[in-house]
This record gives structure tokens, C-alpha cells and sequence, in this order.
């Protein structure tokens, strides 16, 4: 039985209107009727869930994204996705409170690192998901060692999600390259695009297959959930939701 996709977004909304596209793009369809139904809610008003996470003086998203999954599930959905990686450091408080099933993004990306043989993948993300570790214990679910960047490149992840993407400013090829190389002196088998504001730059500046992107995996197992086949799927998806 299909069913219906609510999306919480604006998180960041840019990010938002990707994941839209990605879930029409990679849903095997031939004409309208055959796509995923889906709402979204590009929700601006959610605070910033890095700024939270590193000091809890600061305003909670929790309280807005139980308030949008709430209105979500009125509004028909049967399931719920959220391209923010940050957010998922609250997973476990939203899903408990949420009407119906939340797609666990970081999870998936991990188990798509597995099955691409992956065994030490590293991570850009915000320093939030960083500091929540995440992603580190998704990973470690796997049996993959998770390598985080050190501070300088950090530095440079933060400043192209936060100064360039949400900014609406692009990011160049040789911004890009210095992150890369910091990570490819880890000897990464992979590296994980633990932010959907690097998903964007994934899609302007076509990163190399090193990567795998949390954004393209949550728009899958979205489809794959809401009982939808892919078109030309890197690996099976099968989600317990």
C-alpha cells in the first residue's frame, strides 16, 4: 500500500526544495499519477539546531519540529522525513512524540556506507551533529570507523554551510578542494555529506563518487518506504517503517 511523505523542512530550505526534486527525480514513474504523494512544510521558524545543541540557553527546535510532524500526520501523512542532519541529534524525542514513523536519516546513510564496503568513512556535518555524535554511533552500528576532520577544515565545512549555502552564496571548486584534501590525508574509504547544505554543493560543483550524499539517501529511502520504486537504485533499500 503507498503511502503519503510528509516533509518537515525548512532546514535549511534550499535543502528542502532539493530533496523535493530528488524524490521526483529518482521515483520510477511515467507520468504524474505515479509519484510519491507529499507534503511539505518549509517551516523557517525552527531554530538553528547546531546553536542549541552547543548551548541549550539557546531557542529549542524540538518543541517546533513535534508541532510540524504533528501537523503533518493531520494533513495525511503516513510517514515523515527531515533533510537535516542536525536534527536527527533529536530523533528519539520526536519520534516518541510524533504521530507516525520518522525516517532516521543518519542511519540509513550509514547502512548505505556498509554496503558499499565502506570500512573507515569520514564526516562533514555542522559542528551540532558533530558534538552529538550521531552519526560516530550509526557508524559504529556498522563496524565503520568514523573519522572526524580536525579543526581547521571543520572550520572550512562550517563556513561553507553557513557563510556560502545558507547565505545563497556558491561555493568554488578550490574552496571545496581544500576540505576535500584534509579529508583524503585521513585515508577515508568514503566520506559521508553529513549536512543537506553540502548535499547543494554536491549538486553544483558534481563531487566525485568518493562521497555519499545523506540528502540522495534519505530522498531513497523515502521513496522506498512509501512502497515506490527507484529508478536505476545504487543498492536494495529495505526500511522498518
Amino acid at each position: 500500500m503507498r503511502k503519503t511523505l510528509g516533509i518537515i523542512g525548512g532546514v535549511g530550505p534550499l535543502a528542502t526544495m532539493f530533496i523535493g526534486e530528488m524524490i521526483v527525480r529518482r521515483t520510477k514513474a511515467s507520468k504524474d499519477q505515479e509519484h510519491v504523494h507529499t507534503i511539505i512544510d518549509n517551516d523557517t521558524s525552527i531554530p538553528d539546531r547546531t546553536a542549541y545543541i552547543l548551548d541549550e540557553t539557546k531557542d529549542n527546535p524540538v518543541p517546533y519540529l513535534i508541532n510540524d510532524a504533528k501537523k503533518l500526520a493531520n494533513a495525511g501523512a503516513d510517514l515523515i522525513c527531515i533533510p537535516c542532519n542536525t536534527a536527527h541529534s533529536f530523533y528519539n524525542e520526536l519520534q516518541i512524540a510524533s504521530p507516525v514513523p520518522v525516517i532516521h536519516m543518519i542511519r540509513e546513510t550509514a547502512k548505505r556506507a556498509a554496503s558499499l564496503g565502506a570500512k573507515r568513512v569520514g564526516i562533514l556535518a555542522t559542528d551540532g551533529t558533530l558534538a552529538s555524535g550521531v552519526y560516530q554511533r550509526a557508524l559504529m552500528e556498522q563496524n565503520i570507523e568514523p573519522v572526524l576532520p580536525n579543526g581547521m577544515i571543520q572550520q572550512q565545512v562550517m563556513s561553507v554551510i553557513y557563510d556560502y549555502v545558507k547565505a545563497g552564496k556558491e561555493v568554488s571548486m578550490s574552496q571545496w578542494q581544500v576540505i576535500e584534501q584534509g579529508m583524503l590525508q585521513l585515508n577515508c574509504d568514503k566520506i559521508i555529506l553529513g549536512c543537506t547544505e553540502l548535499s547543494i554543493v554536491n549538486k553544483e560543483l558534481k563531487l566525485s563518487g568518493r562521497y555519499i550524499d545523506s540528502l540522495i539517501v534519505l530522498a531513497e529511502s523515502a521513496i522506498v518506504a512509501c512502497g515506490y520504486e527507484l529508478v536505476q537504485p545504487n543498492v536494495p533499500l529495505k526500511l522498518n517503517v
